[in-house]
């Protein structure tokens, strides 16, 4: 059984029904609006929810819905995550959970009702002084997991937060050394919790590999994931004391033989293919914890990989990745599967921009932090949905169009687009459909083409869905 066969309904029913829980909530009619708004926001992809709704009477229960204390992102999330777990069951081998951090920016009047995000610099006023402003926002770190070929299967944890007026903030940095301060008091905290719930949720720890940017560079984690049973590819940034704490990992990979080289293609700002060769190392070395914390915490024994592109390119820097993982690497081969692995994590990023530029979650005028997260709660479900669709159409090609459309939708799409033009889809298939379906969203199907991309899946869903309720008016169908 495939990841993408147990995604859709299998009477046709709209494919929101598979991620909701409606028990979730604490009053059953709660339940029911989401079911009723998810398939909505779904359907009008980056409209307002005024455009959503259609009418006075269901804007404003959309509005009740966002704001009644007894909504909560976790029950919205609910459904979905139970969903994330099915599609995990059905597959086999490693699956990586991404953690990634971003945030989410708005302008209004009273920002203390949503909150702030961090403080930038403003330039200099008229005595060349630095102005600083704080940001209103929130900030959302979340983990999705994917298998290695890809395809998202779902969010595993999700967190929502916002922060005080940092005052003060900067002098507590510059009187205490950070890595003194206990994990439990600081943000950084987030992604332990996440690991914790995602593995919680998901079962079979020693499956998951967390992928993280530098920013997850934490010895705590490290620990975490071996207390666990679970493993982690992660991006370093800390120098770290090696052996017996008289040097360094920098210093060991120094001296470490080169176990050749691997080639990667790069994508430049004009479109242009350039191929990179980059010179692998790795090596096993025993690495102690940070000094203040080598009570609390145990020295772990851990694999460096070191990317490093061979030549000087012009206008940029060198690629270097320096990466840390808790398994064991003995050929070039294996070091080049964990270099693939952290190269997935772009995936987050991709899912973070479906969010803002799909959903347009920035956009929304919910006055309070809590409204506006029960929101993106919402946007982050139709964000899955556009991803793993488009990636159901690399991942399994030649799957049941079935998996991802309903009988309704294809029928539409096969009178509105034919099957020739489609890039030598096969009829048929998964991909056909979804070809079709980018089509509708403006892709034009040349063989020269990449594969579509969320953009033109994401304009397609929405035109679809306006297509088929005007099919349901015409044939006299209730439609809703």
């Amino acid at each position: 059984m495939s990841a993408g066969s147990e995604n859709f309904p299998p009477d046709g029913s709209h494919w929101s029904e598979r991620e909701v829980n409606v028990g979730a909530f604490k009053d059953a009619r709660l339940g029911n609006r989401f079911v009723e708004l998810l398939r909505c926001l779904s359907d009008r992809m980056g409209g307002t929810i005024p455009l959503a709704c259609q009418d006075w009477a269901s804007t404003k229960a959309a509005y009740r819905f966002f704001s009644n204390p007894r909504v909560e992102e976790g029950d919205i999330l609910s459904g979905h995550f139970d969903a994330t777990r099915t599609r995990y069951s059905a597959t086999g081998g490693t699956v990586l959970l991404l953690q990634d951090t971003t945030e989410f920016t708005y302008q209004r009047r009273n920002p203390h009702d949503v909150g702030f995000t961090k403080s930038v610099n403003s330039g200099r006023d008229s005595k060349g002084r630095l102005r600083h402003h704080a940001v209103c926002g929130i900030l959302m770190h979340s983990s999705l997991a994917v298998t290695t070929e890809g395809l998202p299967l779902g969010l595993a944890a999700v967190k929502f937060w916002n922060r005080d007026k940092f005052k003060g903030t900067a002098q507590l940095k510059r009187k205490i050394n950070p890595t003194r301060v206990p994990i439990e008091t600081k943000e950084s905290i987030r992604w332990l919790d996440n690991l914790r719930q995602s593995l919680a949720l998901l079962g079979q720890p020693e499956r998951c590999v967390h992928v993280g940017d530098r920013e997850s560079d934490i010895y705590e984690l490290y620990c975490l994931a071996r207390e666990l049973g679970t493993h982690f590819v992660v991006r370093t940034v800390v120098d770290r004391l090696a052996g017996n704490g008289g040097h360094t990992v920098k210093s060991e990979m120094a001296a470490a033989e080169s176990a050749g080289t691997h080639v990667i293609e790069l994508r430049g700002d004009d479109d242009a293919i350039e191929r990179i060769t980059l010179d692998i190392r790795y090596k096993r070395i025993h690495v102690r914890p940070p000094i203040g914390k080598q009570k609390r915490y145990p020295s772990l024994d851990l694999t460096v990989i070191h990317a490093i592109e061979l030549a000087q390119p012009p206008g940029r820097k060198p690629i270097l990745w320096k990466l840390v993982t808790d398994l064991e690497v003995t050929s070039r081969e294996e070091a080049i599967e964990k270099i693939r692995w952290y190269a997935m994590r772009w995936k987050i990023e991709v899912f973070h921009k479906i969010l803002k530029s799909g959903c347009r979650a920035e956009d929304a005028k919910l006055r309070t932090a809590d409204r506006l997260a029960n929101l993106v709660a919402v946007f982050c479900i139709v964000s899955w949905r556009v991803f793993w669709t488009t990636m159901m159409a690399r991942a399994s090609p030649e799957a049941d169009p079935e998996t991802a459309l309903t009988p309704a939708e294809i029928a539409i799409l096969d009178r509105l687009v034919g099957d020739a033009g489609n890039r030598g889809a096969r009829p048929g298939t998964l991909l056909l459909y979804l070809t079709k379906l980018a089509r509708l969203g403006g892709y034009l199907a040349r063989m020269s083409d990449p594969p579509p991309g969320n953009t033109v899946i994401w304009r397609g869903l929405r035109r679809l869905a306006d297509i088929q309720l005007g099919a349901e008016i015409g044939q006299g169908s209730t439609c809703g």
